[in-house]
């Protein structure tokens, strides 16, 4: 139907890889700040709890206030960063995984609740010094929140979606004010003290924080539970992939960058135009939103050639990441994450096989996989 279809909520879905990447990377496409959404008209898809949580978070911020505050924060996931990670997330690996051989050991298991849902959450969570008895609470607001960041949401899914955002924000507004009454040697602490020497006021620090660490854990457990599913799932689909790799070790990045190309965990991204523009030869009227539809982009036979075909030795390219000046912060732990589990999975269970396929959740931002049977 072409790089740009118009859409009947008066919008645009783009579809070619050029032209999603125009989009991403242009300065005429900003994100869905608060300030047009006070252009729309009154409805309560823009004027509610969740979306003016959502504004204080880097995904909403256009210049100035983006790059500023990206600056402030500096690269959150630097080499010292990782390499304190790299250790914490092995051993969750391990743990995890005996608890996956435990119920393996009474036949099917659902990998998704039991490893899937619960890695980025043990990830995230020890990152940020929140307790483990925290943990499934964070993972149920996540879930619910995330139905804020669809494309057309129910209005029973925003209004829970708002609940889940107000809880979530309390709760990391008392992290941070916790952790500012009394600092530590953990991640929010050290966060604080370098943002205080660059930034005299403490109400803007700790106003950043809260949105800085409400925003990390919607970005990071739902996308990232995603993958690591559908990483499972894409590699035991086809007889021979899992036995493969498991003999080609050196193939596992591949591996895992075909699977964001080919199944990326966040199907679409939304901008809008700050000015009258054509792209791909489509007139694009002020102020209209466009859907960068990364999965669409990645299947693009003009940019990989033979796109519905799962090639593990591909090395192709895909915008799962996004890409411009709203990068994903957190592209580095996600490969951490997938890597370690990957390496894991096929050292200890060669013979893993899945026996109920996924189960989505109805979404079409976030394809969240609510189960996956597997046995060995």
């Amino acid at each position: 139907m072409g790089d740009v279809v118009p859409a009947p909520w008066n919008a645009y879905l783009v579809t070619g890889y050029e032209a999603c990447s125009q989009v991403l990377r242009g300065r005429n496409w900003l994100a869905l700040d608060a300030a047009w959404q006070e252009r729309q008209p009154e409805n309560y898809r823009w004027h509610n709890r969740a979306s003016s949580d959502m504004n204080k978070t880097l995904t909403r911020l256009n210049a100035p206030d983006h790059p500023l505050q990206r600056r402030c924060l500096g690269n959150l996931f630097g080499r010292d960063t990782m390499n304190t990670l790299t250790d914490q997330v092995e051993k969750d690996v391990g743990r995890l995984l005996d608890g996956l051989s435990d119920a393996l050991a009474h036949g099917e298991a659902d990998y998704a609740d039991l490893v899937g849902e619960r890695l980025p959450i043990s990830t995230v969570g020890g990152w940020l010094g929140i307790p483990a008895e925290s943990h499934p609470k964070l993972v149920r607001l996540a879930h619910v929140q995330a139905y804020s960041q669809e494309l057309l949401p129910s209005p029973v899914q925003l209004a829970d979606a708002c609940d889940a955002s107000a809880e979530l924000w309390d709760f990391f507004a008392a992290l941070v004010d916790e952790r500012r009454a009394a600092p530590a040697d953990d991640t929010v602490s050290h966060w604080i003290r370098d943002l205080d020497a660059a930034e005299p006021d403490r109400e803007v620090v700790d106003e950043m924080l809260r949105a800085l660490t409400f925003f990390i854990a919607l970005a990071s457990l739902e996308t990232t539970a995603t993958y690591l599913s559908s990483m499972v799932w894409q590699l035991l689909r086809e007889p021979g992939r899992w036995s493969w790799l498991a003999d080609h070790p050196e193939h596992i990045d591949h591996a895992l960058e075909e699977v964001l190309r080919y199944d990326p965990p966040i199907r679409f991204n939304t901008r809008y135009a700050q000015e009258d523009i054509v792209l791909a030869g489509v007139p694009i009227p002020k102020d209209s939103m466009v859907h960068v539809m990364y999965g669409a982009a990645s299947h693009d036979p003009r940019r990989n050639e033979d796109p519905h075909s799962f090639d593990m030795l591909r090395q192709g390219s895909h915008l799962s990441f996004g890409a411009g000046s709203h990068y994903c912060m957190g592209p580095a732990l996600a490969r951490l994450e997938a890597r370690a589990l990957l390496v894991g999975l096929l050292k200890r269970f060669p013979g893993l096989r899945v026996t109920s396929p996924p189960v989505y959740e109805p979404r079409m931002a976030i394809r969240r996989v609510a189960s996956m049977g597997v046995s060995v």
